[in-house]
């Protein structure tokens, strides 16, 4: 029952199914361009950039926003990566990208209404009982929280119920890419619903057919 910030396990328990279940709602389509959803994000060879080729890491985008010169807020992190351009044409190489699960976390928020923290809240973590899932835990839970590292490798103020991704926590904690905090237990109730077709005890996330697609 201990609590750690669970780093790109959010790109698969939140952002993946967020977007699966907006893909089975129709709201979504994995081979639209990026820019149908986001129109400011064309510019600089991204026009072609797929919604499958950020799932999949084939945006041809870099790995991740740079931390120099500083920088803080959400909105700073989505101008950021307004101008971007990519490494490579999309869908020709492999580059695992934070950069690209950021942009599904903005995409979320665009189609659902909701920021991602909420959507995922409502739409996946309370149905399936994640108790102790959530991004920016609350101190209430500091003492089950597993501390992560000082923010400076041997110095500065110790990570505990903060997230330690750098460009997470620069946007608030709240990311496409990490942010989440959960336990074992939380997610075992997760990989339950993937092994059961996207059901746990008649309690419905998401299609086999949506499973089958996200695995």
């Amino acid at each position: 029952d201990t609590i750690f910030d669970v780093a790109s396990l959010t790109k698969i328990i939140a952002t993946s199914t967020a977007v699966m279940q907006l893909v089975e709602m129709g709201k979504l389509n994995l081979e639209d361009p990026v820019v149908k959803y986001w129109p400011e994000f064309k510019g600089n060879g991204k026009e072609e950039i797929t919604v499958r080729d950020l799932l999949t890491h084939y945006s041809g985008l870099r790995p991740s926003l740079d931390q120099k010169p500083s920088w803080s807020g959400y909105d700073t992190a989505l101008r950021m990566i307004e101008e971007e351009k990519p490494l490579f044409p999309p869908g020709t190489n492999f580059i695992y990208s934070d950069i690209n699960f950021i942009i599904l976390g903005e995409l979320v928020w665009r189609l659902s209404g909701e920021p991602l923290n909420a959507y995922c809240a409502e739409h996946i973590f309370k149905p399936l009982e994640m108790e102790d899932t959530g991004f920016k835990p609350s101190s209430d839970f500091r003492p089950r929280i597993a501390p992560t590292e000082y923010q400076h490798g041997p110095t500065g103020k110790m990570l505990w119920g903060e997230v330690h991704d750098p460009a997470s926590r620069n946007m608030g904690g709240v990311a496409g890419h990490a942010g989440l905090f959960s336990t074992a237990d939380d997610l075992s109730f997760f990989c339950q619903m993937l092994l059961g077709g996207g059901k746990i005890d008649n309690v419905y996330i998401m299609s086999p057919l949506m499973v089958e697609k996200m695995t």
